[in-house]
């Protein structure tokens, strides 16, 4: 396991078009352009320099109110997606923030990130950092990076459990055991094993937030074995509340609909991509990370939802859910 904090490199002109592409990119998306262009990526993790065009993780238009100082915050599957843009906010709002990444895979999204969240955090703040992990599925490697980041920075208080991945199939028969392992690891086993050893440096006033989806109501096809661990991670959030609640530790959850991230591009096929989201949501498109982080302050900060336990929230383009 190993970590780096920012220093200067030659990152800055690509920071500079991930930046100037996030207004343009939410304003063809509610014009209705709703479609992307045609585009796979063959292996798990995806990566979002990659992408075209690169998701938003950051809006002209949001405003930040130190909803987080003085935080220190932990969130799984930082470095991209839907992680980069909650890291960023997080930042935006006064947290100081540790990511975490796959080892040998994501190097330049996290650097990425790592100039971004930079960027946004504020004077008050400790430098972030970035942990790479080669599984976040085995405990030994939750504990070395809850230990390093108490190590680091001395507490905990907030966790955000994001890290997942999906493969689609047409039958049970395609999902081996080492597949259906695999998938369990990454996306719920990684959530109680980080959870467990965050918690021991976790006080009155902390908040966890784990990553559900809307597939987890709805279900999903050709996503049997992802939508099962989205639903254990409802079950999981709803029940750790309760177990927590009377230490002042609150356990929510996001479920997100169909979100334009490097997990789409990266185990979905071509034409599913170029259509993504259009026909499934009644917004009739993809949201974009930005329109979700917003979802991850408002659990984060007591100053919102000090009432709020053993919910979840589900920005999804207006899917109905049975919650």
């Amino acid at each position: 396991m190993s970590s780096f904090r920012f220093k200067s490199n030659s990152f800055q002109n690509h920071i500079f078009r991930l930046l100037s592409n996030s207004k343009s990119l939410l304003t063809r998306m509610a014009s209705g352009e709703n479609q992307f262009p045609r585009q796979k990526q063959d292996t798990q993790p995806g990566k979002e320099y990659l992408m075209n065009p690169p998701p938003q993780y950051n809006s002209p238009d949001y405003k930040p109110s130190n909803k987080l100082h003085g935080k220190v915050a932990v969130v799984t599957g930082g470095d991209s997606g839907i992680g980069r843009a909650v890291c960023n906010l997080f930042s935006l709002e006064g947290a100081t923030v540790i990511f975490t990444y796959v080892k040998g895979q994501e190097e330049i999204d996290a650097r990425d990130t790592l100039e971004i969240i930079r960027k946004a955090k504020t004077e008050d703040a400790k430098d972030p950092m970035a942990v790479a992990v080669d599984h976040l599925g085995y405990e030994e490697n939750c504990k070395r990076v809850v230990d390093q980041v108490v190590n680091a920075y001395g507490s905990i208080h907030i966790l955000v459990n994001n890290a997942a991945v999906q493969y689609e199939s047409d039958s049970l028969e395609e999902i081996d055991d080492k597949r259906l392992e695999m998938v369990f690891r990454t996306n719920i086993f990684s959530y109680f094993f980080m959870t467990k050893h965050a918690l021991k440096h976790m006080k009155e006033g902390s908040s966890i937030i784990n990553t559900t989806s809307v597939t987890a109501y709805e279900g999903f096809a050709k996503l049997v074995d992802y939508s099962s661990t989205k639903g254990a991670i409802v079950g999981f959030t709803r029940s750790l509340a309760l177990q927590l609640v009377s230490k002042g530790i609150r356990v929510n959850g996001v479920a997100p609909g169909p979100i334009w991230t490097p997990l789409e591009v990266a185990s979905l096929t071509v034409e599913e991509i170029v259509r993504f989201g259009s026909d499934v949501t009644p917004m009739k498109r993809a949201g974009q990370p930005i329109e979700v982080a917003p979802s991850y302050v408002f659990l984060a900060s007591n100053i919102c939802s000090s009432y709020i336990t053993g919910q979840v929230l589900h920005p999804n383009g207006g899917i109905i859910v049975n919650t």
